[in-house]
């Protein structure tokens, strides 16, 4: 198939681009520097050197891949989550009007299928792990009802889009190279740092998804039922567990014990919320429709808390 991918040299996707290659795929990687470009064409893949805001140049470039399917994969985030705050609002516009203009490109272009990246990481509260049915946690902490609010604007948006087939994937928080949660990304830092400690009880249970795996899901989805899929590893793990086990694997001094009411004078709500009241995601609608088999969370495969 001929396949225009948007963000193609980020974490997700310059894997996917990688894996759609070697199955036969032509693939256009839309980038945004000469630097993307050599990657693109180091993988494989044709560039599209165009800016997500032109819309005009963003038609052209779509028009010109003949592709049959888009896979946006747009962010604009920061190199290390304590950057995140400031990264949000140009997160947003680059998904919502960015992503705006390539789905208004797709249409025009007569695109057949869309797949849309959103988020497994800030589902609403309840009891168990979440399925596709709950929805994001707009009510939550500032910082994470932000990113539930534009998850929830980019999943209606895919929704509403009748005049194609629209998959939307709920990666979860994603691990591996070029992401936060490697052994030299930013949260593993913030760890050496004593920067990044179990708060309370540490109950909010985190869902993550190494970026190959992520990689792999998306390539099912374009076959797959249309609909929405969370993709996420098989275990979601509450942050009193996994915190040590990656501070270990990174080489990081075991993580201290804060109150609820330190973290909050220290850091905010959004530091009460990501420490004790996250909710994991389900994959099995994935594993049963997609053939998911993510791989086992690192640390927690080779490292005991």
């Amino acid at each position: 198939m001929k396949i225009f991918v948007a963000g193609a040299s980020g974490a997700i996707g310059q894997p996917l681009v990688a894996h759609l290659v070697r199955q036969g795929h032509t693939v256009t990687g839309m980038i945004q520097t000469e630097s993307g470009a050599q990657k693109m064409h180091a993988l494989g893949a044709t560039p599209a050197l165009v800016n997500a805001f032109d819309g005009p140049g963003l038609e052209a470039a779509l028009r010109a891949s003949r592709a049959e399917i888009v896979i946006d994969e747009l962010t604009a985030l920061p190199a290390t989550p304590m950057n995140l705050a400031a990264a949000l609002p140009r997160d947003r516009r680059l998904r919502i009007e960015g992503g705006g203009n390539l789905r208004r490109a797709a249409q025009a272009s007569g695109i057949r299928r869309y797949i849309q990246q959103s988020g497994a990481m800030f589902l609403s509260a309840g009891d168990g792990l979440a399925d596709e049915s709950v929805p994001m946690a707009v009510d939550a902490s500032p910082g994470v009802a932000f990113c539930a609010q534009l998850y929830t604007d980019l999943e209606a948006r895919a929704l509403e889009s009748t005049w194609t087939e629209n998959v939307i994937l709920r990666y979860g928080f994603l691990y591996g190279p070029n992401t936060w949660y490697s052994p030299d990304g930013g949260t593993a830092e913030m760890m050496r740092l004593g920067q990044f400690p179990i708060v309370g009880e540490g109950e909010a249970v985190w869902s993550f998804i190494h970026v190959e795996d992520a990689a792999l899901a998306t390539i099912a989805a374009i076959s797959a039922p249309p609909g929405v899929y969370n993709i996420v590893d098989d275990s979601p793990a509450p942050s009193y567990v996994w915190l040590p086990c990656f501070a270990k694997w990174v080489g990081a001094p075991p993580p201290a014990r804060v109150t609820e009411d330190f973290a909050r004078t220290l850091a905010g709500e959004d530091a009460v919320y990501y420490g004790n009241k996250l909710r994991g995601a389900s994959n099995a609608k994935a594993r049963q429709v997609l053939q998911f088999q993510p791989r086992q969370t690192e640390w927690l495969e080779t490292t005991e808390p």
